[in-house]
């Protein structure tokens, strides 16, 4: 899949990925939450290497945890 079909226009770039991931936990972190797993960790660095997207991320959270 192309990564204009499969990233939204502000995640085009691996560096829009990264920008977009650090204003998330910026914001997590001003709401007093903790930081990523390392689990969730090593997904999000498979997103900012466009291997997976914010949706495939999301599921594999969502498998891991359910499970646990």
């Amino acid at each position: 899949m192309d990564t204009t079909e499969r990233f939204g226009p502000a995640e085009q770039t691996p560096a829009q990925r990264q920008a977009l991931l650090d204003e998330v936990e910026a914001l997590k972190a001003a709401q007093g939450l903790p930081p990523l797993s390392p689990f969730g960790q090593r997904l999000y660095r498979r997103y900012v290497a466009g291997e997976l997207s914010l949706a495939e991320c999301s599921a594999e959270l969502r498998r891991y945890y359910d499970r646990a």
